[in-house]
């Protein structure tokens, strides 16, 4: 039987808000760019910190969709895609793969042509995964409710 846990429309609330913060980007590229680069490369306690939670989801995401294998709903999947290439993402900054380091860099460069675009992407993104768990917290009607 298909259920949705508790924490499940939590995952996809804080993903959706960590994406909207984007917004901050097209408004103000310079503080932007300048506040993450600096948040990747001085790996203090705000680095730490958000990284163990956006792994502590990934993980608690990827292990829901494996053990719900034969009864999962469509929006799993974002667990093991998004999942994956997230942890990916975190293990590449923090071991300082070079050509991860140099792709992330041209993300914040603030003179590319693609600004707008790249981020304009990522905030897309944030609305409708945040919209999926605001969905998934209040299901309006559908045969499901949080559960566990």
């Amino acid at each position: 039987m298909k259920k949705v846990y508790r924490y499940e429309p939590w995952f996809f609330l804080f993903f959706g808000i960590f994406h909207l913060h984007r917004i901050w980007g097209l408004v103000d590229r310079a503080s932007y760019a300048a506040f993450w680069i600096n948040v990747m490369e001085s790996k203090g306690l705000f680095y730490f910190a958000l990284m163990g939670i956006l792994a502590v989801f990934c993980v608690l995401g990827i292990v829901t969709f494996f053990r719900n294998r034969h009864n999962n709903y469509w929006w799993r999947w974002i667990y093991l895609c998004g999942g994956s290439y997230l942890l990916f993402d975190l293990f590449a900054i923090a071991t300082g793969m070079e050509f991860w380091r140099k792709l992330i860099l041209n993300m914040y460069d603030i003179t590319a042509w693609y600004w707008n675009i790249l981020w304009s992407a990522f905030i897309v993104m944030g609305a409708l995964v945040f919209l999926l768990g605001v969905w998934l917290l209040y299901p309006a009607g559908s045969n499901h409710s949080p559960q566990g």
